[in-house]
């Protein structure tokens, strides 16, 4: 095992090389053979009949939109089962199977799956798993293939893994992104967004300890019902009335400190991956703001601009990505129009106007991890008055620490009144040192002091 990095010495490099080259020549001299079979993994095709048998597995990572998506997928036919939001077991198995030096996320996205596939609760001959895959140069693209050899250390090499992506990575004739499958996926995150938004706003001040939370479990069976019957009639009422009860409910008349959660996406949105960072922030008596979910997809898809007109690309590629920018955009229309409305809301802004706001700061060129959008969203809060921001990343995830903690001073000089503090997660990190930053950076919100904690 090499660990190479800008101060590394070179020649101690080339000298394990070098006793590594000695010991297999030894061994090819004294006759020796590697003991045991060597390790060799089948993929499992998905096939149309195991849709109709199988329960398909799925990762958590933001609660509120997958108990949507997960109706939206249950609709097109697949039984599909999303792992708990709090789990802290789920990070203990990840790394029985997964080497510590893997981004956290890995971690958590493996554990989750083999702690439910050890559960008991499923028929190991009739069940799959899925993860998606975003086809870019973060290790994300990737966990397909930690989850594989996790898969076949544990002995569930027969289970299938389906790769859930917008490129068609894999193909399984039994898993297909269908038309009205993409609707009511689509209908359900714009819930999910909103949802989130509202219940985060409101709770923080409701006047009946729960009513917020007993409000938002009233809208989320509302949405998901509603979802059996996706016409965009029905759709538009919802969210008119949704943001309308939501807007409408008795609160206290009290101002809290505002923070922004940002940072690499599974760590942001998984209460486990942040130690439930929103319930801890509403505890200490601040409100916590989460930027959308499609924000993420459609950032995904106007990096396709960038790369076609800098390095590589097809005119097609463009021209299809702005195409599908519209299309959702269209899907949030009503709910930016009723939140823009509101007394207490306020919508996102286009995907165009977080770029141009990030350019002040960073080239629109850094797409790995979130790239050019967090910075991106950073700005946006800061503008937006949520000036108190943490910025959560997996230890050792390179990207996120460039466009995260890397432009913390340039906002700094950008921004003298911001109060950010940067976060590392990962299964060694000390709850308690994260506790305590975090607190720090809340302590300076509610006495109006401002820092940046890096």
């Amino acid at each position: 095992c090499l660990k190479i990095d800008e101060i590394s010495n070179l020649g101690a490099a080339r000298s394990r090389l070098r006793s590594l080259k000695a010991a297999v020549l030894e061994r090819e001299r004294q006759g020796r053979r590697p003991q045991g079979s060597p390790y060799r993994y089948v993929r499992r095709i998905f096939t149309r009949d195991m849709k109709k048998e199988h329960t398909i597995i799925v990762p958590q990572m933001a609660p509120i939109h997958f108990r949507l998506l997960q109706e939206a997928f249950r609709l097109s036919g697949y039984n599909m089962v999303v792992c708990p939001a709090l789990d802290k077991e789920a990070v203990d198995v990840g790394v029985q199977y997964v080497n510590n030096d893997a981004c956290y996320p890995a971690i958590i996205v493996v554990g989750q799956l083999l702690k439910e596939l050890n559960s008991g609760r499923y028929d190991l001959q009739k069940t799959s798993v899925i993860i998606s895959q975003t086809g870019g140069g973060c290790r994300a693209t990737n966990y397909i293939g930690f989850i594989r050899k996790a898969l076949q250390d544990a002995g569930y090499g027969h289970i299938p893994v389906l790769s859930l992506s917008a490129q068609g990575f894999e193909k399984n004739p039994g898993f297909k992104l269908t038309p009205p499958l993409l609707h009511r996926g689509m209908m359900a995150l714009v819930y999910g967004d909103l949802l989130m938004k509202c219940l985060l706003r409101v709770r923080p001040y409701e006047k009946v300890p729960g009513s917020g939370d007993l409000l938002y479990e009233k809208w989320n069976e509302i949405c998901r019902l509603s979802l059996r019957s996706p016409s965009p009639q029905r759709f538009r009422k919802n969210i008119v009335k949704l943001v309308e009860e939501f807007d409408s409910l008795e609160t206290v008349d009290q101002v809290k400190p505002r923070v922004g959660l940002v940072g690499e996406i599974l760590v942001k949105y998984h209460p486990t991956a942040n130690n439930d960072i929103v319930s801890l922030v509403e505890a200490e008596g601040a409100e916590a703001v989460v930027p959308d979910l499609t924000d993420f997809l459609l950032y995904s898809l106007f990096g396709i601009s960038f790369r076609y007109r800098y390095l590589a690309g097809k005119k097609l590629e463009v021209a299809a990505s702005n195409l599908i920018i519209g299309i959702i955009e269209l899907y949030r229309r009503t709910a930016k129009e009723v939140l823009a409305k509101s007394r207490r809301f306020t919508p996102p802004k286009l995907i165009q106007e977080l770029a141009r706001t990030a350019s002040k700061l960073i080239s629109l060129g850094h797409q790995t991890g979130e790239g050019w959008f967090l910075t991106g969203e950073m700005i946006d809060l800061i503008e937006s008055g949520v000036k108190n921001i943490v910025c959560m990343q997996p230890f050792a995830c390179l990207p996120n620490h460039v466009v995260g903690k890397g432009v913390l001073r340039g906002l700094k000089n950008a921004y003298p009144d911001s109060n950010i503090v940067a976060i590392d997660y990962d299964p060694g990190a000390s709850e308690v040192n994260q506790l305590n930053r975090i607190k720090l950076m809340l302590s300076s919100a509610l006495t109006g002091k401002t820092a940046v904690i890096s």
